[in-house]
């Protein structure tokens, strides 16, 4: 299987990604799983995990994004899988993070007290 650059990957997308790690819970038709967001854009994620999740299947998401007593659920479709983790374009942007300076304020697992 051959796999984009990263450089490649990055030009075809309308919005900036952040690192992050961040868990989250997520179903699928394999069932119900959960894993660690490794990066995060108003449109979409990819999730860090080593299940086999099918490409072009719906999937839904529940994480903290601003603190961790607020969930965010969204829903979406899984657009690319790689060895380690898969990718979700979202069905609807995530409006809180479509400015790049909200990007700053997303919160990791990390920093929870």
């Amino acid at each position: 299987m051959v796999f984009m650059s990263q450089k490649r990957m990055s030009d075809r997308r309308s919005q900036l990604r952040r690192a992050s790690f961040i868990i989250a819970t997520y179903r699928v038709k394999e069932g119900e799983f959960r894993d660690i967001i490794k990066n995060i854009s108003a449109g979409g994620l990819s999730i860090r995990t080593k299940r086999t999740i099918a490409t072009g299947q719906p999937i839904t998401l529940t994480f903290p994004l601003f603190n961790f007593e607020q969930m965010v659920k969204v829903s979406g479709k899984v657009v690319r899988t790689e060895p380690g983790g898969f990718a979700v374009e979202f069905d609807t942007p995530i409006k809180a993070i479509t400015k790049e300076s909200s990007l700053q304020e997303i919160i990791h697992e990390l920093d929870r007290k």
